[in-house]
């Protein structure tokens, strides 16, 4: 059986900010320097796409070329149509791979000659990794993923597949689907150490929304399931959509829902550091992509009612020409005194502040403006909207970030190992807002209360009790559906 792996195990909060946030931005942006840079700091140099009307077929060869070659080959259906078809979706998927075989769309047999280079780089397995910084260890490792062989095992398990188009990575932007690799195998990375679900990374080309859904689709019968990653607003919401309505496995949007999630989570379990109830508290959230439309919705469905949303021209107001169709719906529902002005009129007053925007955009003296006691969720990646000291010094009671290397985490590696072990074990197709928010109150749970204090609001992420928690979570509920 093949086996999607890390070559890197994750034990510390030190290795995680190495192989995923903040450290992996620093990867991304050498690649961005040099595109070749691709070959050293990711798996690309030593991976094969193989290429078939048939899974089996392909996975076959990929076992095959693994054992013979220790090449690792990554085996895609693709649904029978044109010529065209087919040439769009290798050339989309290029990014990822030395070469793309077609032998078997051509009628040749598994064993076939592979006639496609590679590079592949022998790994050095360290046992304290965290002495090296980001690049170097992608350099030595030749990225963080490979394929392995189970020999005790003949299963053939298809893996999720971690999409993305590049053109919303972590706090860097559009960067493109080549520098977006290394997220996404550090994505990888913890889909395997947090929930033992087998995982790849698979960017594409396109930016074209239309284009990366019938990509999806052609590729469906490859993945049992779908993890939607970084692609930016609003075209991410619209893709999610059309891939939940036209294909028949599980979609998800990480950065909108396993965000939303794990925000929740935190904020149930702040309140009741401070005290404070819902239905009284002011929200300001400042970021109305992805990430902050999902926390912002997720939150009015929880009950939070007084919640007024930011993004880069200010308060979101009803009626603003600036609107686009997401902000308009969502505007019906937040901003109830009707607010102009900016994040600095907004955050007045405001009990919590949740950021998934832009660095350095919070600033001490508007903490200061803040409801007593305020809680700060500073989320931007890599660098946050506020650091947590400064906004501590300016009377933030609790404050969490996106990063490991403080306390407090939120961030979406604590949602989305579990939510997909939980789906698969399940099969369930379609994840509710009534599955994100149970998934939210498992994890707010796996601390006990009077565990809770204003540095520990969140479970860290290699708390191994969280994957099974939500998973847990998530097969009751369709059980329980079922059997109704």
């Amino acid at each position: 059986m093949i086996k999607y792996t890390s070559k890197v195990k994750v034990r510390s909060n030190e290795s995680l900010a190495l192989i995923y946030t903040p450290g992996v931005a620093k990867s991304c942006l050498e690649i961005k320097e040099n595109p070749d840079r691709v070959f050293d700091l990711t798996n690309r140099s030593n991976s094969i796409g193989i290429m078939s009307y048939n899974y089996e077929d392909a996975y076959k060869r990929a076992e095959f070329f693994k054992k013979t070659k220790n090449v690792d080959c990554y085996p895609l259906e693709i649904k029978k149509t044109t010529k065209e078809d087919l040439d769009f979706v290798i050339q989309n998927i290029m990014p990822n791979f030395m070469g793309v075989d077609t032998s078997l769309i051509e009628g040749k047999e598994y064993n076939a000659p592979l006639d496609i280079p590679t590079r592949s780089k022998a790994c050095i397995y360290e046992d304290k990794i965290e002495k090296l910084e980001p690049v170097m260890l992608r350099e030595l490792f030749g990225g963080v993923v490979e394929t392995t062989i189970d020999e005790e095992k003949e299963e053939i398990i298809k893996p999720t597949a971690i999409i993305s188009d590049g053109s919303a990575v972590l706090g860097l932007g559009n960067i493109g689907a080549i520098c977006a690799i290394p997220v996404m195998e550090g994505k990888a990375v913890l889909f395997e150490e947090l929930g033992d679900v087998p995982a790849i990374s698979l960017c594409l080309q396109t930016q074209n929304k239309d284009e990366i859904i019938k990509i999806v689709q052609l590729l469906e019968n490859s993945f049992s399931s779908i993890n939607l990653e970084d692609i930016c607003a609003p075209k991410c919401f619209e893709i999610e959509r059309e891939l939940i309505k036209t294909t028949s496995i599980p979609i998800f949007h990480d950065d909108q829902h396993g965000t939303a999630i794990v925000v929740l989570a935190g904020l149930l379990n702040a309140l009741e550091v401070v005290n404070k109830r819902n239905k009284d508290i002011k929200i300001v959230i400042s970021g109305a992509g992805a990430a902050g439309l999902s926390i912002c919705k997720l939150l009015l469905k929880t009950g939070f009612s007084n919640i007024t949303l930011c993004n880069i021209n200010g308060v979101v107001y009803t009626g603003n020409p600036l609107n686009d169709p997401e902000l308009d719906e969502v505007s019906k529902s937040t901003n109830k005194d009707n607010l102009r002005g900016t994040l600095k009129d907004a955050i007045i007053n405001a009990d919590v502040f949740i950021g998934v925007s832009a660095p350095n955009i919070m600033t001490e003296e508007m903490v200061k403006t803040m409801a007593k006691d305020p809680i700060v969720f500073a989320l931007a990646n890599p660098t946050p909207e506020i650091m947590p000291d400064i906004a501590k010094n300016a009377g933030a009671k609790i404050v969490a970030s996106g990063r490991s290397d403080f306390d407090n985490q939120i961030n979406n590696c604590l949602a989305f190992p579990g939510i997909f072990k939980g789906v698969l074990e399940s099969k369930c197709k379609v994840i509710t807002d009534e599955i994100k928010v149970r998934c939210a109150v498992a994890l707010a749970h796996t601390i006990e209360p009077e565990e809770l204090d204003e540095n520990y609001i969140i479970p860290e992420a290699l708390d191994h009790r969280v994957a099974k928690n939500i998973s847990a979570c998530i097969i009751d509920y369709v059980r329980n559906f079922e059997e109704k």
